[in-house]
């Protein structure tokens, strides 16, 4: 498929990522990834050890004929496949991820199912797409009749978690689901990239990019699972953290809560590792604000700091119990 805003490209890439803790105990080996991820015979799951592992589903291709949502109701029909994929982090983190792109239109009449087949994940509008219209309504949500990739992430994540002989839904702690909503367009002459990013509430988080011409709707997923997944972390490691009680009398339930930080999660810290290097200015946008490293290494060492203090007050405990007559 042609890039964002090429001459046959699509103008408007949107999708949405849901990431959450795998229910498991253990981060799970790569066979066992495999065997999760695996969700078409015909073609293998993708896995990369370096420089971390990830391992990645085959694309699932999901037909959708309806409405698309609008900031203006306006009703656009559009017709065509949605992508969505599965991947895992160091066995771990589990994402699901479905997402489409338009061109500018497409024919005035409804055409056969071999017309839209040939073109995967993307929907043809009937008529001409109202590009501004559609992207706004994308990131407000969709409204019943109306495209919901959300559902079709969801629906992957719930596939995966079914696979009862793989896991054992015994997660060493307790996490909430995130989703990631984005859109995609390509820039005008002279403007540069650019990322606005919302915190929504409710696990909601809202991306709008702006990516020079060209840029392949797939990097632009892969950058949107990247951010996610960091969004997720940040996301988990301060709640854990929020209002936790470090006092002496409370040390056992703070260690309860800190060790399985260490244990899963710090070293999955890892921004831009697999992002396409035409996309790192995006990512430059949230290190400057709000900071995601920064904030991140922060929590990580708030962390640190704790256990080596809790570890100085158990041996200091232990050294005045020794010496009491």
């Amino acid at each position: 498929m042609s890039g964002l805003g090429t001459t046959t490209g699509p103008v408007l890439a949107c999708g949405e990522v849901r990431t959450c803790l795998l229910p498991n105990r253990d981060a799970v080996d790569e066979r066992a990834a495999e065997g999760l991820l695996r969700l078409r015979a015909d073609e293998r799951v993708r896995l990369s050890r370096r420089p971390n592992r990830h391992a990645v589903s085959p694309d699932v291709l999901t037909g959708v004929d309806c409405r698309l949502p609008t900031a203006t109701g306006a009703r656009i029909r559009a017709v065509g496949t949605v992508t969505a994929r599965a991947a895992l982090v160091e066995g771990r983190v589990l994402q699901s991820t479905a997402s489409f792109s338009l061109p500018a239109d497409g024919p005035d009449r409804r055409q056969p199912w071999g017309y839209y087949l040939v073109r995967p994940g993307s929907l043809v509008p009937v008529g001409r797409l109202p590009e501004k219209s559609v992207r706004e309504g994308f990131l407000t949500g969709s409204r019943q009749g109306e495209l919901d990739v959300g559902s079709i992430a969801e629906s992957l994540l719930a596939r995966i978690s079914r696979r009862h002989e793989l896991l054992d839904h015994d997660a060493p702690l307790t996490t909430a689901d995130t989703s990631l909503c984005w859109t995609a367009s390509p820039t005008a002459a002279g403007e540069e990239a650019s990322l606005h990013f919302t915190e929504a509430g409710d696990g909601l988080r809202i991306v709008e990019l702006r990516l020079p011409p060209g840029t392949e709707p797939a990097a632009v997923a892969g950058l949107c699972e990247d951010l996610a997944l960091h969004d997720w972390l940040l996301t988990t490691v301060a709640d854990k953290l929020d209002g936790l009680r470090l006092g002496s009398d409370d040390r056992k339930a703070a260690l309860k809560v800190l060790r399985p930080l260490v244990d899963h999660l710090l070293h999955l810290w890892m921004p831009r590792a697999r992002v396409d290097r035409a996309l790192t200015t995006p990512w430059e946008e949230l290190e400057k604000n709000p900071g995601f490293s920064r904030q991140w290494n922060t929590l990580a060492q708030r962390i640190r700091d704790q256990l080596a203090l809790q570890n100085l007050v158990r041996r200091e405990e232990h050294g005045d119990a020794l010496s009491t007559p």
